[in-house]
């Protein structure tokens, strides 16, 4: 190893050397398998020009593409491969060979096999790199003809090139039909890229490290997405690994009669569900309390995936919100989710952003029904929402999660229960009295103190939500159809047209 190099050699990947706790080990093989059209190209191209902007010496051998649809793809990214970036294209032995060759009875795939890995070795002497691509294993598999001879190849490859402090990733297509796990057991490391067409939307791509030699890695699947400028992978969120210290205190809303019904308020370090149909004003609730916290200085982050942004902004401002100078200010950051393009990996890693590097103290992702669009099960959703939640409250942040339930009155459904998740559950409904549809709030459940056990009456005008005296002479009004058992029951003392 050269004198001022790092024990491992980095990806160039943003979020895989991550996942690899540094990157790969030097003087080592690596083997990087999937399908046609995972991104291994991509990631190994990155791998090379991360060790070229390093001062080290690389060298792409491709035995599948040509030099030219490397140098387009190279340049499809904006990448400008520097003089120590080489590209060896090997040319197939037989084309190398005169037809009375080919036609001969002596010519067999040994010939083949062993005038490759001749020609690798001499390109290897010439340019004498610190980092290998060869792309891929399948033309050294096919003449190879037999797992025995692939296995003794790729062993003599692996000892020529450790002898000679190389990193090598080798590119797998898993074009063969047999599952042949020859250079699983030899190389120092498997990583598997895998690509999922969903029913609908954008293909899914995620990867997995299957296997490290003595070292510790990030386990599981983790989203990747392939754009312009490379491969970017999302660690698969863990949230034991960002515990911080902060101070647990109260958050109140602007309304009194919220705050008092809430027990106070929010707390900080904690979730909100906010429950309840379509129309009783989830996003507006959530809404008025990224607004007092804008007011007392700290900064919001919106996810919002059912509702276009200028509805939104127009609707909200109908009712004495302004969105867009919240963030003219720069105290709100909102962005429009379309959970049909997006893995969950990389809407965690949006959240992750907001928080560490733009330091939202509150998030609001409305609503749990189009990210769970995002999902290919319902138990996915409940963990990916379990540690992210865990995650924002050990950041000290007052998250706010919206559920719109099926129906309108009478028994309501929800797509998925994560009350259990949440820490404070708060319910809406409609109901029917005295020939007009109203709404009713209530807080069903809060972890982090006491609240009051009422069910209040709220309109929504121009002034925002409105709370009115808790409704005691009802029964029924969580189910839709309520009972008066009193014989003077109390109405709100508000004016019926706000």
């Amino acid at each position: 190893m050269g004198a001022g190099r790092a024990a491992k050699a980095l990806t160039g990947v943003e979020g895989l050397d991550d996942i690899t706790a540094g990157g790969f080990t030097r003087g080592r093989i690596f083997l990087m398998e999937g399908d046609p059209g995972t991104g291994k190209t991509t990631i190994a191209t990155q791998f090379l020009l991360a060790g070229a902007e390093a001062g080290e010496r690389c060298l792409y051998i491709t035995l599948s593409e040509t030099e030219d649809e490397l140098r387009e793809t190279a340049r499809s990214h904006g990448w400008d491969l520097p003089t120590n970036f080489h590209i060896f294209e090997l040319v197939p032995p037989e084309a190398l060979l005169n037809d009375e060759q080919q036609q001969s009875l002596l010519y067999s795939s040994d010939l083949e096999l062993g005038e490759t890995t001749k020609r690798i070795l001499q390109v290897y002497e010439e340019v004498k790199p610190d980092r290998v691509v060869l792309d891929s294993l399948s033309e050294i598999r096919l003449p190879a003809q037999g797992s025995l001879r692939y296995r003794r190849q790729i062993l003599s490859l692996k000892h020529y090139f450790a002898h000679r402090d190389a990193t090598v990733l080798m590119l797998d297509d898993l074009t063969s039909e047999s599952a042949d796990k020859t250079v699983h057991s030899v190389a120092h490391g498997v990583i598997r890229l895998q690509e999922m067409s969903p029913d609908y939307g954008a293909e899914r791509r995620r990867l997995r490290v299957l296997k490290y030699r003595g070292q510790k890695f990030r386990g599981g699947y983790h989203d990747f997405v392939i754009e312009t400028g490379g491969v970017r992978v999302f660690p698969r969120l863990v949230s034991l690994e960002h515990k911080t210290d902060f101070e647990r205190k109260p958050a109140p809303t602007d309304s009194e009669e919220l705050n008092a019904l809430l027990g106070g308020g929010f707390q900080t370090g904690s979730s909100a569900l906010i429950l309840g149909p379509s129309g009783t004003g989830k996003s507006l609730f959530a809404l008025s309390f990224v607004a007092s916290t804008i007011r007392r200085g700290g900064k919001a982050a919106m996810f919002v995936f059912d509702e276009e942004l200028g509805l939104l902004f127009a609707r909200a401002k109908g009712l004495g919100i302004d969105i867009q100078a919240m963030v003219d200010s720069g105290g709100l950051i909102i962005e429009q989710v379309d959970a049909a393009e997006m893995s969950p990996g990389e809407f965690s890693q949006r959240v992750r952003h907001c928080v560490e590097e733009y330091d939202a103290k509150t998030v609001v992702i409305d609503s749990l029904n189009g990210f769970q669009a995002a999902m290919p099960e319902e138990t996915a959703l409940i963990l990916h929402m379990h540690e992210l939640l865990q995650y924002l409250n050990r950041q000290g942040v007052v998250t706010f999660l919206t559920v719109a339930q099926h129906g309108l009155v009478g028994d309501m459904k929800s797509p998925v229960d994560v009350t259990y998740l949440a820490d404070t559950v708060v319910l809406l409904r409609y109901f029917e009295a005295a020939g007009r549809v109203r709404r009713a709030i209530s807080v069903m459940k809060k972890r982090t103190g006491a609240h009051e056990y009422t069910i209040r009456e709220y309109r929504i005008g121009a002034q925002g939500i409105t709370l009115g005296e808790p409704l005691t002479g009802f029964q029924g009004v969580l189910r839709g159809v309520p009972e008066f058992i009193t014989s003077g029951a109390p109405d709100m003392q508000m004016d019926p047209s706000a």
